[in-house]
């Protein structure tokens, strides 16, 4: 068993900087990379690229970073594992294959962990009496099932470490929790068990502190100005020893800034009941938890209890819901806010007279109320703006009433008050509105899959 390990975020999100990973792997020692790269909505948005092209539905990227880290990865034993496989796992894997074959690495093992996309099993499942109702309303899923985009189980550590167990170099996987990604190493290393409880909260912690990349070592920080560098900043490491004791640290000569209230920020973002952290490997309790600097971008988190698990997995699925539209135009001073007023009432009235049929119509006024519902007052009309942006939105299911819409802005131009500008790109095109679902399923009636591939 080793003395410690050091896992590494090189990613926070799918669009997150591109050299952050790269950096982690060659700017000092690390045993485990580790990616986050899905949001809800990105695995709706990864549904519609594989629905374009079969070969898409993963973040294409990612297979970069793996070809820039192959010298790591064979001389240096870092192991890397990303979600970044998101709705189409296989074809990442082919992917990076191909690359580092054509690159000459042999004896690379690549897993991929699937088995979380629901997507063609919904009817099977609702038949089986899984109803999926939505969290948040408890209407079944089947009232909205014509209307999915995607549908993906939150599988938790456990297929991760089977992987790493199986030898894998680098794990891509699709829908799995965040914090996964950092418990799978500290279970396989240390040994952990699945029912030591506090061990598994302890790791499903550090898993939360690295998940949002940056975010913990100065990122997103409310104190940004004690952060000294922005330009070159380190992504968090995670220096983890088989005891439970954890230190978040980075890399020596990198920008950002690791401190005691940069880890407190990270561990209060969405977190929900901060006693009843759920994930499918354990309940955390978050109040026991105490945070120390114990060194120059050094801090000590300890004191984490932990709960059993919860038998079911939560599932995060995504479907169309209508359609929306938005477009703004700028009026200057004079009487720029009464200016930008009349120009909402004109585009709403022509809206009416056309017969078109929204769900929503809302009227912001930036430079006024854009940050508030602040109400438009005669005090508010009289007062004088050097320039106020006018912004309308609209929602509906009848997406050729939303283009009709857009074809009114820029007439408003000509055709309104005086003292106008900002319309550029064309005319504004209603787009999909992609709403979330989430639900719950018992455990039991899905299983995650291990595949390992190997180059010769």
């Amino acid at each position: 068993m080793k003395e410690f390990i050091r896992i590494a975020s090189g990613q926070g999100f799918w669009g997150d900087l591109p050299n952050a990973p790269v950096n982690q792997a060659k700017k000092g020692p690390i045993d485990y990379l580790v990616m986050d790269y899905l949001a809800e909505v990105t695995m709706s948005i990864m549904q519609k690229q594989r629905m374009r092209n079969p070969d898409w539905g993963y973040a294409r990227d990612f297979v970069n970073v793996v070809e820039q880290v192959l010298p790591e990865i064979k001389n240096d034993g870092i192991k890397v594992i990303s979600n970044a496989g998101g709705v189409n796992p296989n074809a990442c894997k082919d992917e990076i294959l191909k690359v580092a074959k054509k690159k000459g690495y042999t004896g690379l093992k690549v897993a991929v962990v699937d088995g979380d996309d629901i997507l063609e099993q919904i009817d099977e499942l609702i038949a089986d009496g899984h109803e999926l109702k939505n969290m948040d309303d408890g209407r079944p899923i089947s009232t909205i099932k014509d209307q999915l985009l995607s549908a993906n189980v939150y599988f938790g550590c456990q297929p991760i470490v089977e992987a790493l167990a199986k030898g894998a170099d680098v794990i891509i996987t699709g829908r799995v929790t965040d914090t996964g990604l950092t418990l799978a190493p500290m279970i396989h290393e240390f040994g952990w068990e699945s029912d030591d409880f506090d061990k598994i909260a302890i790791g499903t912690i550090a898993g939360h502190i690295l998940e949002c990349g940056a975010q913990s070592s100065g990122g997103n920080f409310t104190d940004w100005e004690k952060v000294e560098d922005f330009t070159d900043i380190g992504f968090p490491i995670v220096q983890a020893y088989p005891n439970g004791e954890f230190f978040v640290t980075k890399h020596e000569g990198t920008g950002g800034l690791v401190s005691a209230m940069t880890v407190k920020e990270q561990l209060l973002y969405e977190i929900g009941d901060p006693a009843e952290y759920i994930t499918p490997d354990v309940i955390a309790d978050f109040t026991s938890i105490k945070v120390e600097e114990t060194g120059k971008n050094k801090v000590k988190v300890t004191g984490i209890k932990g709960h059993p698990d919860t038998p079911t997995y939560k599932v995060s699925a995504s479907y169309n819901d209508g359609y929306k539209l938005a477009a703004t135009l700028v009026y200057c001073w004079p009487d720029a806010l009464k200016k930008a007023v009349k120009g909402a009432e004109i585009l709403e009235k022509r809206a009416e007279a056309l017969g078109l049929e929204f769900n929503e119509f809302n009227k912001e006024y930036i430079g006024y109320n854009g940050n508030s519902e602040k109400p438009i007052t005669e005090e508010a009309l009289n007062t004088e703006f050097d320039e106020i942006q006018m912004r309308v939105s609209v929602s509906g299911e009848r997406k050729n009433d939303l283009n009709r819409f857009g074809m009114e802005i820029a007439p408003l131009i000509l055709t309104g008050p005086s003292g106008v500008t900002g319309f550029a790109g064309g005319r504004p095109k209603a787009s999909d509105v992609v709403a979330y679902w989430p639900a719950l399923l018992d455990k039991g009636a899905v299983t995650p899959r291990v595949t390992v591939f190997e180059i010769d």
